[in-house]
């Protein structure tokens, strides 16, 4: 296994960092846009990864990725206004570790950087390993556009 990092671009979100915080330090917040058109996106970008049974709550979230089992992910560590640490677990072949950082710009904007450390086989960073820079700064994209409150 080799441990592999991805960071995302910077972004900027147009809200301040404790209501950026505290929206996506709940995964219940987030549920409601996993849905079939984002799995689908998903699938489009990985085709050998098919996910479906997407379940969460405040703290994880569950789902089945196609011929590798049950998945989930569970926010270990909350920094309040900083930083919002995920890990991976259940049984698939990669481990994730998963950092949101946040950075206040001003009163109403927020710089915000994804890094993922991943610890997978070759032959899955192979396969994988561009995805996953890729798919690092879409999400880091997708979550600029939520409605935060």
């Amino acid at each position: 296994m080799a441990l592999s990092k991805y960071t995302s671009d910077i972004k900027f979100i147009d809200h301040n960092e404790e209501v950026v915080f505290n929206f996506l330090s709940n995964f219940e917040n987030l549920s409601q846009y996993v849905n079939d058109n984002l799995l689908q996106k998903v699938t489009e970008q990985v085709p050998q990864i098919k996910i479906n049974n997407f379940e969460s709550d405040s703290d994880s979230c569950r789902f089945n990725i196609g011929g590798m089992g049950q998945a989930e992910i569970r926010i270990i560590n909350r920094e309040p206004f900083k930083t919002i640490k995920v890990e991976s677990s259940g049984s698939l072949p990669v481990e994730i570790t998963f950092w949101i950082q946040l950075l206040p710009v001003s009163p109403y904007q927020t710089k915000m950087k994804l890094t993922l450390h991943a610890e997978m086989g070759m032959m899955i960073k192979m396969m994988a390993g561009k995805k996953l820079k890729e798919g690092i700064n879409q999400l880091a994209e997708v979550l600029t556009k939520l409605p935060y409150r």
